[in-house]
């Protein structure tokens, strides 16, 4: 059987601020209602707009089955 994937970036723009339970729970839901089911959760520093540092985010993983 064939799969396909979807990665989607979350991320919290607060400084210091931890990821929001709901944010992820809402993106879940959200791809899970289109047929995608969560393969992985991935922690990730991704670099923010201003200033060289980055916020605490996680890569969300989805898979689906093709056709």
């Amino acid at each position: 059987m064939a799969y396909e994937y979807k990665v989607v970036q979350i991320r919290e723009g607060l400084i210091g601020g931890k990821m929001s339970a709901g944010k992820l729970e809402s993106t879940l839901n959200e791809w899970a209602s289109k047929g995608w089911q969560l393969k992985q959760i991935t922690s990730v520093e991704v670099r923010g707009r201003i200033g060289p540092g980055g916020v605490e985010g996680v890569l969300v993983t989805f898979e689906r089955p093709v056709g």
